[in-house]
């Protein structure tokens, strides 16, 4: 056996150890977070009316995309990565198999999400009765199980398609599997969770005055049970999808670049430093997680950033150590490293444009005093601003990996490429802190609820509130990150797109005896069918974007019609009379219903267009649909995500005290503005950075169909 078997499947087997250890860290974490007191009886009811909402949710919404799943599977096995007719049968079954396996393990990254955040929420409310600390540890613990859980999912969900397939066009069929389930599932959960807040605000803020979550408010469980099935089923998936994408494509290239070497007779480590800068990333999450501490009276925005930091530092560390004693090449480590800077570099910015404690928000929160039509123009006008430094981040750190690799086997394009694969395993490298503290957001936004709607009294609301506003600041962060990873991620994609059009024009050219079809080395914009692919890519972004808007826009007008039945009917409802309890079952079912129907045509529509495009004009269209599709999908949800984060935040700000204070008219213009902020950030935002990944990959696993069938190419 050679020695790059055994590397790789030494690598391999570390891989697995160690997200095994992570699923270990993540039962502890979640026992300790279980343990934690909650005697309050009036909590425990309303956290089971939330629990079993999303579950109800989570429940129709998977029955719905398994049919969609099992058709697409039926349809990968007739067509994909060839046609069944042509004879390569077990290919066909390996890819569909390997796509299912996707869809599973994103499937249980939501569950586990939702599993315990209906429990942290709870702790974190009950904790916060006692002091910010121990409520800080119980919604950061709560999400840590989810990061680490999803992480250790999505490695040993890689390291075993690899391993048992020996196929990397199967890995490109499990990322698939990965994305199209986070499509549909975080464009769902965004439409459920935005249909309800905006619809409890707009109602019980702006017209009645009541506190946000006002028990008296039919939308208000509605509105908790979203922070659950958006924010995090549905970033969990998101992120899953991200760190499996980043993986495959490095890996995709990496095993590409080892035959070549092997063939060669030099040493070849490429793919097992992937599987070993993966395993360390998790390792270095792992150890961050467990360390993770706040003093009592901290800031916890300070306490979620400096988490993020030391495992960093720890990354870096570590990796270094791994290159140095494996042999690995420093140069593909200082792409590795360029990402995760910059990831670090992206998640400042965003902090920067969404934190309260800086000068957009204060500014906004100014502007909220003339009225929500300033509220809005300069929430978009920041917004705008933010993407500048984030896509100067995304540019850098791309031309910076490729520079650095591009001298690695005497001048090599792949091997460039390769470097800006790594550069987005740098960036996800830490996803399982970023997940914790993406996770922690909702838990504790759900803990602020319940604390009301418990009265567990000023004291606590002023802790869950400092929470809050802290977990919306690190949320604007963690999404910054996502969007980052995926924007070098899909760069990486296009390469893989170019290994697999290579790759599948050699099979065409081995079976040919006529004309002789020659590689692609890049896509030239003058080129009339790049340029097509280009306009419509970049377009693709924007419909998506609006279509899942307007399903918001849909769903929340009957949810406020339905809010306004109730307190117009149900007497005593307004004033708050003893014993007269909203019809909360009826908002859950409107915000169920109306997402489940909105969510498929979006993601169905970004699959349907790439396969037209490849069949309209080729390859060549397709290397210019990935472009365009990359920049104005990064540009978009990068404004989208921070802009709606910096309107949220002003909100907040102002219910603080500040300009005005609640019910003043500055808070009704910030109500309004972060109304149209919540689908921004919290529904299209994110789900484009995956939407575009699942663009890339229906592109690559279609190659060798576009390239034999297609009108102009």
């Amino acid at each position: 056996m050679s020695s790059l078997v055994l590397n790789l499947q030494f690598f391999q087997i570390l891989s697995i150890i160690i997200s095994m250890l992570a699923f270990g860290v993540a039962f502890w974490l979640y026992r300790w977070v279980e343990a934690q007191p909650s005697s309050n009886q009036r909590i425990t009811e309303i956290s089971k009316l939330i629990r079993n909402g999303a579950n109800t949710f989570l429940t129709k919404e998977y029955k719905t995309l398994l049919r969609f799943c099992l058709v697409a599977a039926v349809v990968i096995l007739i067509f994909l990565p060839s046609p069944i007719w042509r004879g390569n049968m077990i290919g066909n079954i390996i890819m569909a198999a390997s796509y299912l396996f996707g869809t599973v393990f994103s499937a249980i990254a939501g569950k586990i999400g939702i599993s315990i955040a209906t429990i942290a929420n709870v702790k974190a409310a009950e904790a916060s009765t006692k002091g910010i600390k121990q409520s800080f540890m119980s919604g950061f613990r709560g999400g840590a199980v989810m990061g680490m859980a999803v992480v250790g999912s999505s490695l040993l969900g890689v390291t075993l398609v690899l391993l048992v397939t020996n196929n990397t066009t199967a890995l490109l069929g499990f990322s698939f599997g990965a994305s199209s389930m986070a499509l549909f599932a975080k464009a769902g959960g965004g439409i459920f969770t935005k249909t309800a807040d905006i619809s409890a605000d707009l109602v019980g803020k702006v017209e009645l005055g009541i506190p946000e979550d006002d028990p008296r408010n039919p939308a208000v469980i509605a509105d908790n049970v979203g922070d659950n099935v958006g924010d995090v089923a549905g970033m969990g998936a998101d992120l899953f999808d991200s760190n499996v994408a980043s993986m495959a494509a490095a890996l995709v290239m990496a095993v590409s670049l080892d035959g070549v070497c092997k063939a060669a007779g030099q040493t070849a480590n490429n793919a097992a430093m992937v599987f070993c800068y993966a395993a360390v990333g998790l390792l270095a999450s792992m150890v961050g997680v467990m360390t993770a501490r706040m003093k009592e009276g901290g800031d916890p925005t300070l306490a979620l950033n400096t988490n993020t930091y030391v495992t960093t530092g720890l990354y870096g560390v570590l990796t270094a150590a791994a290159t140095w004693t494996f042999g690995f090449s420093w140069r593909i480590w200082g792409a590795s490293v360029i990402g995760l800077l910059v990831g670090v570099v992206i998640g400042l910015a965003s902090d920067y444009f969404t934190d309260d404690k800086r000068p957009p928000v204060r500014a906004v929160a100014k502007a909220c005093e003339s009225g929500p039509a300033f509220t809005i123009l300069s929430g978009i006008s920041y917004g705008l601003m933010s993407t500048l430094p984030s896509m100067i981040g995304i540019g850098v750190s791309a031309l910076a990996a490729y520079k650095l690799c591009y001298p690695m086997g005497g001048g090599s394009v792949e091997y460039a490429m390769f470097g800006i694969s790594m550069a987005a395993v740098g960036m996800l490298s830490i996803v399982g802190m970023i997940i914790s503290n993406d996770a922690y957001g909702p838990i504790v936004d759900n803990a602020r609820g319940l604390v009301e709607m418990g009265d567990l009294g000023d004291k606590a609301l002023e802790i869950t509130d400092s929470l809050d506003s802290a977990g919306n600041t690190v949320k604007a962060v963690t999404k910054g990150f996502a969007i980052g990873a995926a924007g070098l991620t899909v760069i990486a994609l296009l390469g893989a797109f170019m290994s697999e059009v290579n790759g599948a024009i050699d099979e065409l050219n081995a079976a040919s005896a006529g004309v002789i079809m020659d590689k692609i080395t890049g896509f030239d914009v003058i080129n009339p069918n790049v340029f097509f692919g280009l306009l419509i890519g970049a377009a693709i972004p924007a419909l998506f974007s609006a279509m899942l808007m307007l399903g918001v826009d849909r769903n929340a007008q009957r949810m406020v019609s339905e809010i306004h039945r109730q307190f117009r009917e149900i007497a005593g409802l307004k004033e708050g009379k003893e014993g007269v309890v909203p019809e909360y079952d009826k908002c859950i079912e409107i915000a169920t219903d109306g997402a489940i129907k909105e969510l498929v045509p979006a993601g169905l529509m970004t699959i349907i267009a790439t396969l037209l495009v490849g069949f309209i004009g080729g390859v060549q269209s397709i290397g210019g649909f990935i472009t365009g599709n990359i920049v104005s999908g990064l540009l978009f949800a990068l404004f989208m995500s921070n802009s709606g984060g910096l309107w949220d935040n002003t909100k907040k700000y102002i219910e603080a005290g500040n300009n005005g204070g609640k019910n003043s008219p500055a808070h009704k213009a910030g109500v309004v503005g972060d109304t149209v902020g919540d689908p921004f950030k919290d529904t299209a935002g994110p789900s484009i950075n995956t939407q575009i990944t699942v663009v890339s990959l229906v592109a690559s696993l279609s190659a060798t169909i576009f390239l034999t069938f297609n009108l102009f190419g």
